[in-house]
C-alpha cells in the first residue's frame, strides 16, 4: 500500500527557517512529479512548489527566493527548505506524489510562523 508521510513542521519566529521532508513508500511505483501544497482555514489549498523527476522546479510567486524544493529520487523523498519565513506562510503543508496511476497525499504537517 502506498504511503506519503511528511515531517519537519513546527513553530518558528518570523525570519526563521524550517525544512520539511516527505517520504513516499510502499507500492507507489514510479513518481513523476512531487509537490508541496499548503492550506489554511481561510484559503483553498494552494500549490507552493513542485519538482519533476528530472529536477525541474516551479514555485508560487510569494515564495520565490525564500523556499527551495529538492528531491532524492532513489529515496522517493522530497524536501522543502523554507527560509525567511513570514506569518502569512502559516498553514498546514501537504506533500503529494504524482504517478501514472494516481496522486498520493500525505496527512499534512503544521507550520506556524509567529510575528
Amino acid at each position: 500500500q502506498a504511503q506519503v508521510v511528511e515531517s519537519g513542521g513546527g513553530l518558528v519566529q518570523a525570519g526563521g527557517s524550517l525544512r520539511l521532508s516527505c517520504a513516499a513508500s510502499g507500492s507507489i511505483g514510479s513518481i513523476n512529479v512531487m509537490y508541496w501544497y499548503r492550506q489554511t482555514t481561510r484559503k483553498q489549498r494552494e500549490l507552493v512548489a513542485s519538482i519533476t523527476s528530472g529536477g525541474t522546479t516551479n514555485y508560487r510567486d510569494s515564495v520565490k527566493g525564500r523556499f527551495t524544493i529538492s528531491r532524492d529520487n532513489a529515496k522517493n523523498t522530497v524536501y522543502l527548505q523554507m527560509n525567511g519565513l513570514k506569518p502569512e506562510d502559516t498553514a498546514v503543508y501537504y506533500c503529494a506524489a504524482n504517478t501514472v496511476l494516481d496522486m498520493y497525499w500525505g496527512q499534512g504537517t503544521q507550520v506556524t510562523v509567529s510575528s
